[in-house]
């Protein structure tokens, strides 16, 4: 059945009335704005009231996906047995088939530094053939050194090679870590062909620059050289140091990194053994390449020798047009899949966060309760209270009013006529009466306190145990203003002699409150 709004609540499952019958009870929005937004939310009751009170911000997973239309979809990754593996490789005739597949690009990682030392009894040994064999490295050093100061058409080239600060002989070089020597190569090139190369080599290890380019789906420009090599001056000058070919390697958009080795270096010697490097310089570009499986690095495309920048720049160009399409379709879907993941994490927090309200909710609920049941409950221990009090302060007055003597005769000489005026609510109006003189102040305070249980004397009460009685009035003469306080140890003769005009003032609660805070103060 369709509602006045247009949404037809009829077609929805019964599991999506009761989310919409549960969103609106909560957001009390109209249907046709509500089902709209349980539908981007999944029908989550949590995720869309979040999206109610929270806003709804751009949907990360439909961006993604609307870039990944927009490339190329990434071919799924070939998976063969033996038998599959032979038959593809064979022609119907037998013959076999020559497949152009990369060949995997190994992740070369350096033996650490270690030194080896022999055993003391050896060491003692070869103590001499030690000595003797320095003797002989340093008067084979001093020659070279004597013989490169020879003109240079006649020096040999390998004396030139072996005393260069840019490129020394193995005997000169010095095993460092990977960083290091990455920096060395870096410094050493810009001292033979000047400062500003405009190359960006890596300064870093080879595996660490491999990660780098497998994690952010890069290319690996691996350039290998050899100081001895004849080609190599050339290659550097004519071929990687022209300006299209730096221009292209530093530019961001290609997304290559450059690393580079001198082969007298224990790392760059073990790259180029691994990468089957037999003539020098050598150029190996490697990248990921997802139609062989996602997780495998592969050598695409390899330079060796002496080329032209043109054809060095052609062939490194076609390698990264043929591969290109490839990462990028892998690096759209792993925006899609990180864009899923912040969705989900986003998700997670709205429902995380609709939780902490409503446990919040929850204990503020309970602390009112609670609050609600403590003031209640105070409220009948302090009505309990009173009324005990009451009944104490009654059972008091019957017990104190069979306490009172009574009035004198007027024969009596020593007695104190006293006139006391009651409170106007009491209805006692003027009361005047004898005492003897030896009533005392509190005596004449618990006559006024028991004036109106005159003729109800109960014999039989009791005092209540543990109860001190306070007056809620106060007696006190008017010309002079004295007042006169309950005093048990001041009689009526000594304080006010033989008789008087008395007034009893009723005190308000607010006073006696007031006088308690300054006895305790």
């Amino acid at each position: 059945m369709s509602d006045d709004t247009g949404v037809d609540v009829g077609q929805l499952s019964a599991d999506q009335q009761a989310a919409l019958e549960q969103y609106t009870a909560v957001t009390a929005q109209d249907i046709k704005d509500a089902v709209p937004l349980l539908q981007r939310s999944q029908w989550n009751v949590q995720i869309a009231i979040a999206k109610f009170f929270d806003g709804e911000g751009p949907d990360p997973v439909a961006e993604a996906m609307a870039a990944q239309d927009a490339i190329p979809a990434p071919t799924a990754a070939r998976h063969e047995n033996l038998q599959e593996s032979l038959l593809a490789d064979s022609s119907p005739f037998g013959q076999p088939i020559r497949r152009d597949r990369p060949n995997p690009a190994p992740r070369v990682v350096p033996s650490p530094i270690t030194t080896h030392r022999p055993p003391f009894l050896l060491s003692i040994i070869f103590t001499p053939l030690n000595f003797g064999y320095r003797a002989v490295s340093t008067l084979f050093r001093t020659f070279l050194y004597i013989l490169s100061f020879l003109p240079a058409p006649i020096r040999p080239r390998a004396i030139t090679t072996s005393v260069t600060s840019g490129w020394r002989g193995t005997s000169g070089r010095r095993m460092l870590l990977p960083r290091d020597t990455a920096a060395r190569f870096k410094r050493e090139f810009e001292e033979e062909y000047g400062p500003e190369t405009g190359l960006p080599f890596a300064e870093s290890g080879f595996a660490q620059a491999l990660d780098a380019a497998k994690k952010d789906l890069k290319f690996l420009l691996i350039v290998l050289m050899s100081p001895e090599h004849d080609d190599t001056e050339s290659f550097t000058r004519e071929t990687l140091l022209s300006p299209e070919v730096k221009a292209f390697i530093a530019d961001p958009a290609n997304n290559i990194i450059l690393w580079g080795g001198n082969v007298l270096d224990s790392e760059a010697y073990q790259v180029a053994a691994e990468y089957n490097a037999t003539k020098f310089p050598m150029s190996c570009l490697v990248c990921l390449t997802p139609k062989e499986g996602s997780t495998r690095m592969s050598i695409v495309k390899r330079l060796v020798g002496p080329v032209s920048s043109s054809t060095y720049l052609a062939e490194i160009q076609t390698a990264i047009n043929k591969y290109s399409p490839d990462l990028a379709a892998v690096r759209a879907e792993r925006t899609v899949q990180e864009a899923s993941r912040n969705m989900r994490a986003e998700q997670d927090d709205a429902y995380e966060r609709s939780l902490a309200r409503d446990r919040e909710r929850a204990r503020q609920r309970r602390e009112a309760e609670a609050a609600a049941q403590a003031a209640e409950k105070r409220a009948a221990e302090e009505a309990a209270a009173a009324e005990r009090r009451a009944e104490l302060r009654q059972q008091w007055r019957r017990w104190r009013a069979t306490t009172i003597a009574t009035e004198p005769e007027a024969s009596v000489k020593d007695a104190v006529r006293l006139a006391l005026k009651m409170p106007e609510g009491s209805g006692a109006g003027r009361v005047v009466r004898r005492f003897a003189g030896s009533t005392t102040l509190e005596d004449l305070y618990a006559f006024v306190e028991c004036y109106d249980l005159a003729g109800l004397v109960d014999e039989k009460a009791l005092e209540p145990e543990g109860y001190e009685h306070e007056y809620a009035f106060r007696i006190a003469g008017l010309m002079p203003r004295v007042v006169y306080e309950p005093d048990g140890g001041v009689t009526l003769g000594e304080k006010i002699g033989r008789g008087g005009n008395l007034i009893v003032e009723e005190m308000a609660l607010d006073e006696e409150e007031a006088e308690e805070a300054d006895e305790e103060a």
